[in-house]
């Protein structure tokens, strides 16, 4: 009796369970596949009891409540919304799903945003191949690498775990599969932005921008929507070599708009303009024959650069450099980042520029040496050098003074004197000249002896006229000889007043000619002569003597004139002696 009653109960229990599962289902007709509201009634060991109404409880991991970087907030009582996958499992429990519940929900509206082309806001939580992973409020999409921002991103870390505004670029709710962008919001956002922009854009304007790429002539600045360009002479007052020397990518920068060309939209920035310009009153602070220390920038072929303050530059030539060293490169003199001390030879504001010397500083050895020596002193020293114009010699350990080729011998002023010399003898010279302000000394060989020759230009003055040798016939005039010292050429539009006659082959070798010294040279023993000269001068002397050509008449009818004068004369002298001896005859 007891088991029948027993039996009894249990179908009793039965129905009333059925009865409240139907109530519960509420016309459904299943449970399974469904998302329903369910009660926490207890939260234990990472996972949480949620009563369903169906006959136990579901256990639900607990991290399926919480959300990417977010904590799950989560009690007793509460009500959660749950996916049921199977009504009971092995161990009587019911399958239940937050992740599945949330999934769906998402799916319904972002299919909603998808149609409507509405932007989701979504969370980066994680790395895939290609790729990352976002929780768009449940449903997991795919947010391939290049459409993470508009520009290559290194690195995503600042971007992960924050909500971020995305596009739908593709569902398939079959496959389960979501692919999203972030880069299409970010150029929605940078065309409207470009466009105010542009519309507002003036010279003169400040604005924040990103530096987006460097190059060797200056950065391509990002100002959201549209790139300037920031030349690498716009970027500081102080000399820059690269423009990677003061920016990076990524750094964010304050510019002035100094250009911008609304046809071509190109625009022009700059960043030192927004600083003071340090080359006002340059002068005042940099005065002319003022010494400073500056620091060497750089080093070029023609001089050194060196800073004096922040943005002033001022280069030292390699004329300014060293006393001594001369065809030096400025680098074997001085080197980059080195401590100098300078003087101001010259400040021009306008161009910029500002000369300094490095020798100036220096104590003058030339000056020391117009103190040691004086003209007309004899020394014996080492020869250092030898060019085709002649022999270096040593005056002390950094001075050398040169003995010109034409002051080697009295005689043979060719290269072929040079071969009686080599580098590392000993020769004596004597002291020619000394000119510390061209830094130049002057030495000669020759003039150790008498000059053989030392009276050969008696005589022989500019304006004479003198009688001379032709010794050869050239293409260009004719070479002679006054004397055997001294030696002549006439070229050839000088050989005669008449054009026709100004030809070097109708004189011979040996000829002897009378030319006027036009031009000489007491020192090497040559003069310049003319015949045309002299013969300009003979006519001009008959003008004088005979009259002149006002009255019409011509220089050939006076130099006739004079002709038949002359012969008049000559006959007249002959007839008046017969007249005489007449007279004296009819006397006696």
């Amino acid at each position: 009796m007891a088991s029948v009653a027993a039996r009894l109960q249990d179908n009793a229990d039965s129905q009333e369970f059925a009865q409240l599962l139907s109530e519960s289902l509420k016309g459904q007709d299943s449970f399974t596949g469904n998302v329903v509201n369910g009660t926490i009634v207890a939260i234990k060991d990472d996972f949480v009891m949620v009563d369903v109404g169906l006959k136990s409880e579901g256990r639900v991991p607990l991290q399926e409540f919480s959300k990417p970087g977010e904590d799950p907030e989560l009690k007793v009582g509460d009500t959660v919304e749950v996916y049921v996958e199977r009504m009971e499992n092995r161990q009587g429990e019911s399958v239940l799903s937050r992740d599945k519940a949330r999934r769906e929900e998402a799916w319904i509206e972002l299919e909603k945003s998808h149609e409507k082309n509405d932007r989701v806001t979504g969370i980066i939580f994680g790395r895939v191949k290609g790729g990352f992973t976002v929780d768009l409020g449940g449903a997991v999409a795919f947010l391939p690498g290049s459409q993470v921002d508009i520009r290559p991103v290194r690195d995503v870390t600042p971007l992960m775990d924050t909500p971020q505004p995305f596009h739908i670029l593709k569902m398939d709710r079959a496959r389960g599969n979501i692919v999203v962008s972030r880069r299409a919001v970010l150029e929605e956002s940078r065309e409207e932005a470009r466009s105010d922009l542009m519309d507002n854009l003036a010279e003169g304007q400040v604005l924040q921008g990103v530096v987006k790429n460097i190059t060797d002539y200056g950065a391509f600045v990002d100002l959201g929507g549209v790139d300037g360009l920031l030349h690498v002479t716009d970027i500081s007052w102080k000399r820059i070599n690269h423009p990677s020397e003061a920016l990076q990518i990524g750094q964010t920068v304050e510019v002035q708009v100094i250009r911008f060309n609304e046809e071509t939209q190109r625009i022009s920035l700059g960043m030192k303009q927004l600083e003071n310009d340090p080359w006002k009153d340059v002068e005042l602070k940099f005065v002319t024959g003022a010494k400073f220390t500056g620091r060497i920038t750089n080093i070029a072929d023609y001089g050194a650069f060196v800073e004096l303050e922040d943005g002033i530059e001022g280069l030292v030539h390699v004329s300014e450099m060293s006393w001594t060293k001369k065809n030096v490169h400025p680098a074997k003199i001085v080197s980059t980042s080195q401590e100098v001390e300078v003087m101001v030879l010259e400040v021009d504001e306008d161009k910029r520029r500002i000369s300094l010397g490095l020798k100036q500083c220096q104590e003058n050895p030339w000056a020391q040496i117009a103190q040691n020596h004086k003209e007309g002193d004899v020394f014996e020293g080492e020869i250092r050098n030898i060019t085709e114009f002649g022999l270096f010699v040593a005056l002390d350990e950094d001075i050398d003074g040169m003995v010109h080729l034409s002051d080697i011998s009295w005689d043979d002023e060719s290269e072929d004197a040079l071969k009686a010399f080599n580098k590392g003898d000993n020769v004596k010279v004597k002291i020619l000249e000394i000119d510390p302000d061209k830094e130049r000394v002057a030495l000669g060989i020759k003039q150790l002896a008498d000059d053989p020759n030392a009276g050969a230009m008696e005589g022989v003055k500019k304006g004479s006229v003198v009688t001379c040798t032709v010794t050869e016939i050239t293409s260009g005039g004719v070479e002679v000889s006054v004397n055997e010292a001294v030696k002549g050429f006439i070229k050839k539009p000088d050989l005669s007043r008449e054009r026709s006659e100004q030809r070097p082959d109708r004189f011979a070798v040996g000829e002897k000619v009378d030319a006027k010294v036009v031009s000489l040279d007491k020192k090497a023993r040559k003069v310049g002569l003319s015949i045309k000269a002299r013969e300009m001068d003979e006519d001009k002397q008959a003008m004088q003597e005979f009259g002149s050509t006002e009255s019409g008449a011509s220089l050939g009818d006076i130099l006739g004139a004079a002709l038949k004068e002359k012969e008049g004369t000559a006959e007249e002298k002959p007839k008046k002696k017969t007249a005489a001896k007449k007279k004296d005859a009819d006397e006696a």
